[in-house]
């Protein structure tokens, strides 16, 4: 999860492109699957609905029939058609004759069972006249009663009631219907329903329907993963040149294709990527004039204050002269350490700062804690460049530096701790401007943390400082490994 903001926890988004697209897409797919399948369900279920109260009334209609046909035969001979009825076998219907209405156990209603049962009751009434007495139920298969004596369905010849009353292995519930004749005199009548209305549940979603939206949403999906990846491998070419240009690489001109967006970008890229580097060109040319130009003039001062007589104004024009020439070098400095072209490759950083601190073991003064997992890819000389100044600041003006490598997939952290006085907060950030130092500091240029920020921001990365507890300075070389 993502750190909580405003007292909310957010949900954990994809970050590529790719990523979010997919998800989008399959939202979407879900979403219009999921509206068209309660749509079509509901439609569904309504033909259904009509088909079984058809097929209900239909059935209702043969036993308006049947009973029509028991109550025209004298009662003596009710019986004998009962028994050649079930010797007959494979009838629709499992008929007997009871004394009174048998009980059973009547299953939960249902809007499908409902429907049904008004359905039999109004042809029925409409058939065999609307004061008829009748008993319509649903009765499961397990607790079905056949006659007075309370027979169940396993305990009759399967040629009397198996083959009309039950569906193996799904064994669907039983309507039975039960008719006052005469006095004393019930016609019972049970049945199943005719497929496909057997079970009367409300089934979901087809198998097959689950399967057609699994297979459309993952085609779907697999075809937006193509394009998608087809449309961003210009971006990732872009990225990567965008990343090498920053690391100072001679970066080659960017091909522009991909949608008409992606090509303007590129061809964007291209411009800036000529403006860049010819001013790199200039700014190089105008140091190397400078530093050329400046020389002789300086040089030449001077020769003449070696030939003043006065002392004291010839000390004072020697020390003008010296911060001159410290201003230049220092500047001329600054521009070559962080302008270094190299090519990037992938470096090994326990073998660069095992060859920064190798000499200062014996002494004691620095100790190394931690290795890098994996090589970083960057720039050999910048880097070691950069590290180089980050120690030696320590070891100026803190007498010792204690290193510690936090390594991961993310990033590599360099912390660089020392025993020195600090910076004030309020400094920090002044620390890195170019010949700036703090009250006491009088050596060196004051041009190291400068150019290792300036390296560091190169590659992605950042120095930051923060003063210890227990006194001293860490400064801490962040370098990503990847950049978004």
């Amino acid at each position: 999860m993502r750190p909580r903001t405003e007292g909310r926890w957010r949900l954990p988004l994809p970050r590529s492109l790719l990523g979010r697209m997919l998800l989008l897409t399959l939202l979407v797919v879900l979403l219009a699957q999921g509206l068209s399948s309660v749509i079509w369900l509901s439609q569904l279920r309504a033909s259904q609905m009509e088909g079984l109260v058809a097929s209900a009334r239909s059935l209702a209609h043969s036993m308006s029939a049947s009973v029509s046909y028991f109550r025209s035969l004298p009662v003596a001979y009710r019986p004998m058609v009962l028994d050649q009825l079930r010797s007959m076998g494979g009838t629709r219907f499992v008929v007997s004759l009871n004394d009174k209405p048998l009980g059973m156990q009547v299953l939960p209603a249902t809007p499908r069972k409902e429907a049904v049962i008004d359905a039999v009751a109004d042809v029925l009434h409409q058939r065999l006249g609307a004061q008829l007495e009748i008993s319509i139920q649903f009765v499961s298969p397990q607790d079905l009663r056949i006659f007075n004596s309370g027979l169940k369905l396993d305990e009759l010849p399967r040629s009397w009631a198996h083959y009309a009353l039950t569906l193996e292995p799904i064994n669907p519930p039983v309507l039975v219907t039960q008719i006052r004749l005469a006095e004393g005199e019930w016609l019972y009548i049970a049945s199943l329903l005719p497929e496909p209305y057997t079970s009367l549940e409300e089934q979901g979603l087809p198998s097959q329907q689950l399967w057609f939206i699994v297979l459309t949403s993952s085609f779907l999906l697999l075809f937006i993963g193509l394009l998608v990846h087809w449309q961003s491998r210009p971006l990732k070419r872009l990225a990567l040149a965008a990343r090498e240009m920053s690391l100072g690489a001679d970066v080659e001109p960017v091909t522009e294709g991909g949608g008409s967006e992606v090509e303007e970008v590129g061809r964007a890229f291209n411009a800036m990527r000529e403006r860049i580097s010819r001013y790199l060109t200039e700014r190089s040319q105008l140091f190397s004039a400078i530093s050329h130009d400046l020389r002789t003039p300086i040089t030449r001062l001077r020769l003449r204050v070696e030939l003043l007589d006065d002392e004291q104004l010839q000390a004072k024009f020697g020390r003008d002269l010296d911060e001159l020439e410290m201003l230049v070098k220092g500047a001329l400095q600054c521009v070559k350490d962080t302008d270094i072209h190299e090519n990037i490759e992938r470096i090994d950083l326990n073998q660069v700062l095992e060859c920064l601190v190798e000499p200062y073991l014996g002494s004691g003064q620095i100790t190394l804690e931690g290795r890098a997992q994996a090589p970083y890819p960057g720039k050999p000389l910048a880097l070691k460049r950069c590290i180089g100044n980050l120690i030696d600041n320590a070891l100026k003006y803190g007498e010792r530096a204690h290193l510690r490598i936090l390594d991961s997939d993310i990033g590599f952290v360099l912390q660089v701790d020392d025993e020195g006085p600090g910076v004030p907060e309020q400094r920090q950030e002044q620390v890195f401007e170019p010949h700036f130092r703090l009250a006491g500091q009088q050596q060196g240029y004051g041009l190291g943390l400068g150019i290792a920020r300036n390296i560091a921001h190169s590659h992605g990365g950042e120095v930051s400082l923060r003063n210890l507890r227990e006194g001293g300075l860490r400064v801490t070389l962040s370098l990503p490994r990847s950049v978004d």
